[in-house]
């Protein structure tokens, strides 16, 4: 039996990027647990060239202290359409530990 290599494998990014794609119900849960967790919204975006890297850009300032689903979901689209072709990802920063406690693309830009 001949040994085969293995094809050309997609690209993966941060958690969620392995299970199928997030809906907006599904999103909406995530913003609520980061809202409920008392950790502070923030959104970041980049080129998709460059997502694999530590830096991406801060899109606006931090949402300290939101507790609305509905202004993150429309600073999360507000940035999309702003920066079309971006990735945009979703992070929970924990102010008590002062680390993310979760970050994850919400949209994928083109590969």
């Amino acid at each position: 039996m001949p040994i085969e290599a293995y094809g050309p494998t997609q690209r993966r990014g941060e958690t969620f990027s392995y299970l199928p794609p997030m809906t907006p119900e599904r999103l909406r849960h995530q913003i609520a647990y980061i809202i409920r967790s008392g950790w502070n919204p923030a959104i970041e975006h980049t080129e998709p060239e460059k997502f694999a890297s530590n830096f991406w850009y801060l899109w606006k300032l931090p949402l300290f202290g939101e507790q609305s689903v509905d202004k993150v979901m429309a600073e999360l689209d507000e940035c999309h359409r702003t920066n079309p072709g971006h990735h945009v990802r979703l992070l929970g920063y924990d102010n008590y530990m002062q680390s993310q406690g979760t970050s994850f693309i919400v949209h994928g830009g083109a590969r």
